[in-house]
């Protein structure tokens, strides 16, 4: 595939809610890459309502930390 990201060797030993949020963050990237390669947009929540974005743009976006 892509670049989707490699778990650390030491994953089991991270807590729980930490493995759950790079499993879901490797999901979207694996879509967005699916997305890409066969030409397809994403539709996501923006702004209040649902938009339709190229997976292109997603893809170059940095990625958002809270």
């Amino acid at each position: 595939m892509g670049t989707v990201t490699k778990p650390p060797a030491n994953i089991l030993e991270l807590p729980l809610a930490q493995r759950a949020e790079m499993a879901l963050k490797a999901a979207v990237e694996k879509v967005v890459e699916e997305h890409v390669r066969d030409g397809r947009p994403l539709y996501i929540w923006r702004d209040g309502k649902v938009v339709e974005v190229s997976a292109q743009e997603l893809r170059e976006q940095p990625t958002r930390t809270q």
